[in-house]
Parts: C-alpha cells; structure tokens; sequence
C-alpha cells in the first residue's frame, strides 16, 4: 500500500489539507480496494490551521518522521509561507526525496519545497499571484505562472488552492490508471483535467458589455469541433467583428477564439484516447484536425506525449472500437 503523507504546517489552509485525502480516500473507495495510506504529519502531533480560514485545532497521529518513508509527500500553502520553513521541516523533506519519495506542492506550498533547494534546476509553479515573489526568492527554481501544474517525475507543484484537485487526480491517473482516476473525479464532480493553464484564471478587465457572454459561442464552438471553423465562422456565430471576438475570448478566457478551439479538441481527444479504441485517423477526423499528422503534431505539442504513448498510460483496459464514444457532433 502506498504511502500519502500530507505536511499539516501551523497555519496550514483547511481546503489544501483536505483535498488529498479527499482525492485518494475516496480512490480507495472506487477501486473497492486500499490502495493508499493517508497520513497527516504535524511537528509535535498538532498544528493549527489558519486563523482567516477557521483556526482549527488539529491532533494527528503522525510526527514530522511519518513523511520520511511515504511513497508521496503533499506540501500544502500556509498562512506564513513567505517565513523561512522550520529547520526539521525542511530535513524530513529532503529525507523523504533522499528516500525516493515524490514531492507535491500545492499553492504557496512550493514555497516551502523551494526552500528545500530540491527544485533548484527544475520547472516549477505556484498560484499566479504569487509566482513573481517565488522566481525572486529562487532564482534557480524556473518558475511557471501560466500552469495548473507542473510534473517533474518525483517533484510536482501546482497552481492555486483548486488546482490541488488537478494534481491529485493526476498522480492518481499516474498511479492506477484513467478508468480510478476519472471515477474518482465523477464523485467529487470535477473534470478528470481542466483544460488551459492558470492564464484563464488571471484577473483581466471585465468584459465592455457585461451581458454579452461568450457561454452560446463556446458551447457552439464544443458542438462543432469535426468542422474546419475559421475566424471568421466564429465572429459571424457570435455577432461581432473579429476584432472584437479577439478582444472579449480575450478578457473572458484568457486566450483566443481559435487557441481555445484547439485546446477544446485536444481535450475531446484525450476523451476519446482513454475511453475507447478508435484508430488515431479516426479520432483526428472527429476532432477537427484534418489529418492524423496534423493531430499527432498538435496534440503531442500540447499533451507532451503522442497519441499513442497517451492512450497506452491512459487508456481504460478491455474498451471496444465504439466503447463510450458518443455519437458523432452534427449540426443541429
């Protein structure tokens, strides 16, 4: 049984504390089996959580020594995150990697691991607001601020306080497969994984017209993913120019009409890669990318694998060709 071993620092925030056993309790439901052991692992058996968020007094079981043998240490934010960390928190950290474990941050949780020295040389985020104020601190540390996450094998960091439930469900996908994870990810009713990076969660300006939302153009655009859509399709279906189509995906989704376009079929394609077994051809054609060159080439640049090298991590075993593919999307 793999170890979970979550760092429970004074001032430690309730949400991104509970999120992993949340993420992999309820897996161990899913699966009908354990294949995880939780731990919450504080200095002297007690921390306190923040005093903004509730100021709960938590006792556990488990000392700063339970990090050191687990199989994976979650590192959540903490209200004092910019102090430096205690010195037996940083030695149990660094033992624990010494030991093989994988490191996870979550938020300003990477503040804590950077302070290990073990990112040094690798990629790494937090939450945007604070992804400036990291890169000055770590200089080494090559900090990311547009990612949910980044994965660096046995280091991992995410983006702020939510994206804690992408980096569970993605270790968990990591660890027993696309069909547990996405189970999982049905009942705590999240998407297995969002699409885009923490740029559609940056603050932008507001929209000039406040009642002109973009929700029938996306869910359009979601419908019509098979079709060769241009700029210009897209602004005829919204009602405006092109300039001002630019301008309000701008604003409202931090990217642009036809890169939200890509990324909502890359998406439908790793849909379709996990869940069924349709050729890679197949799949390019019901997702708009024309030929299956120019599907490997974009979604290999997005996902960072192949087609094929996802579907062989992902994909849920014993699926037929037609095994939960929705009927084709036609025009209405």
């Amino acid at each position: 049984m793999a170890v979970v071993a979550i760092l429970a620092l004074d001032g430690v925030l309730p949400f991104e504390l509970s999120v992993p056993g949340q993420i992999f309790g309820k897996a161990n439901e899913v699966a009908g089996r354990d294949h995880y052991e939780l731990r919450v692992c504080a200095a002297g058996r007690r921390a306190v959580t923040a005093a903004g968020y509730g100021g709960l007094a938590l006792s556990t079981p488990w000392d700063l020594d339970g990090l050191t043998d687990a199989d994976t240490v979650v590192i959540p934010g903490h209200a004092a995150f910019l102090d430096e960390p205690p010195a037996p928190v940083l030695g149990a950290l660094r033992a624990a990697a010494g030991n093989g474990a994988r490191l996870a941050s979550i938020c300003v949780g990477a503040f804590t691991l950077a302070a290990t020295g073990l990112l040094d040389g690798h990629r790494a985020t937090t939450h945007w607001h604070h992804a400036a104020e990291l890169a000055r601190r770590h200089p080494a540390v090559d900090v990311d601020p547009a990612a949910l996450f980044v994965d660096n094998g046995t280091l991992i960091t995410s983006a702020g306080i939510a994206a804690a439930l992408d980096l569970c469900l993605h270790l968990l996908r990591r660890d027993l497969g696309a069909a547990i994870a996405a189970g999982t990810a049905r009942h705590t009713v999240m998407p297995l994984q969002r699409d885009g990076g923490q740029s559609q969660y940056v603050e932008h300006p507001a929209p000039d017209d406040p009642g002109n939302t973009l929700q029938p153009t996306l869910h359009w655009l979601e419908s019509r993913l098979r079709d060769p859509l241009t700029l210009d399709d897209i602004a005829r279906q919204a009602a405006m120019s092109v300039r001002s189509l630019n301008r309000h995906f701008r604003a409202q989704t931090g990217t642009t009409p036809l890169q939200w376009l890509l990324r909502a079929r890359v998406r439908r394609a790793r849909e379709l890669l996990e869940t069924t077994a349709i050729p890679v051809e197949r799949i390019a054609a019901e997702t708009g990318f024309g030929s299956s060159a120019a599907f490997r080439r974009h979604f290999s640049r997005h996902a960072g694998v192949s087609p094929q090298t996802y579907r062989s991590a992902f994909g849920a075993p014993d699926v037929t060709e037609d095994a939960g593919h929705p009927r084709p999307t036609t025009r209405p």
